[in-house]
């Protein structure tokens, strides 16, 4: 079957967070921070690529290509070629900050590609498109949120990949920062030890029970005593120059509590709306003073799936 293709075809995705503190690999928070990509007739067969603006100035090359390599997977998992198109794109999410940059890229590309193999846009995505992008990016947090919106737990099995998405309460502000310096997911990865203590691993699960019922309820000691970790954060906030000074600004400014966002660089602090400017002022005041400055947003919990738009 022949993808058809509109003349103009918009996709605008969110970025994420993810982990949370005790969600590692499967807590999954869509923020208003987008991916915007627009889709052209092409004039020759095969992909050309425009301008890529904002955060992203160029388009990652080959393999790195995340949206052309899901653009690809959607479409020949739905029985669709693929046409001639041109693509342009910008991106307000910050490159390897652990804000998911790549889940959203992924996330665009599937979208693009339901689009074009004549899927209804209007429908949110199904398990296929879910199980595709677990596989291309090896965990289901980022590109899950990214693809359904709102705050989404994804767990791989044995049977496939089971996703709940969580109730939010809307009182919750969010608030992020990030320093100057990237730090890729497998440098952050890298600093993990091969085991753990017991007591560790154990406490972890009670903490995700609390942060999940803090979200739904928008109670501050649970999300204060559910936002703490033992499983990856100590482990990784060293990698991050101010990280731990940040994340104790955060709480000092009214946050409920803060962690790392992902795999890092960037922090992410949860608190009373009204207090979300004085954290993030507070946490890029306390991140790598010594270096270029640092920068921090105040952004919106994203609900919903994203809609692809023919313009």
């Amino acid at each position: 079957m022949s993808a058809a293709l509109p003349p103009h075809l918009q996709v605008r995705v969110p970025g994420s967070t993810s982990n949370l503190g005790p969600g590692f690999d499967c807590l999954g928070l869509a923020l208003s921070i987008y991916l915007t990509v627009e889709c052209f007739p092409g004039e020759d067969e095969g992909i050309e690529l425009g301008p890529c603006t904002g955060t992203a100035k160029s388009w990652p090359k080959g393999a790195d290509n995340l949206l052309l390599q899901a653009l690809r997977r959607g479409l020949q998992g739905m029985g669709a070629s693929l046409p001639g198109l041109e693509l342009r794109a910008h991106s307000e999410i910050p490159v390897a900050r652990g804000l998911g940059s790549s889940g959203a890229a992924i996330a665009a590309g599937l979208c693009l590609a339901r689009v074009l193999a004549g899927e209804d846009p209007e429908q949110a995505p199904g398990q296929d498109v879910l199980q595709w992008a677990l596989e291309m990016e090896g965990h289901p947090d980022n590109s899950t949120a990214s693809l359904l919106g709102g705050c989404t737990l994804g767990v791989p099995l044995a049977t496939g990949l089971w996703v709940i998405q969580h109730e939010l309460h809307p009182s919750i502000g969010i608030a992020l920062a990030w320093p100057s310096t990237c730090l890729t997911t497998a440098a952050s990865r890298s600093a993990l030890p091969d085991a753990l203590p017991h007591a560790d691993a154990s406490e972890n699960p009670r903490r995700l029970a609390l942060l999940l019922e803090g979200l739904r309820e928008g109670d501050a000691q649970l999300l204060r005593e559910g936002l703490l970790d033992r499983l990856h954060v100590p482990y990784r906030l060293p990698l991050i120059p101010g990280g731990e000074a940040a994340l104790e600004a955060a709480r000092e400014a009214g946050a409920y509590g803060a962690t790392i966002s992902g795999s890092g660089s960037a922090l992410v602090s949860l608190g009373p709306k009204d207090r979300m400017e004085a954290v993030t002022e507070a946490m890029v005041a306390a991140l790598d003073p010594g270096g270029a400055p640092a920068e921090g947003k105040v952004v919106e919990i994203v609900r919903g799936f994203p809609r692809v738009t023919v313009l």
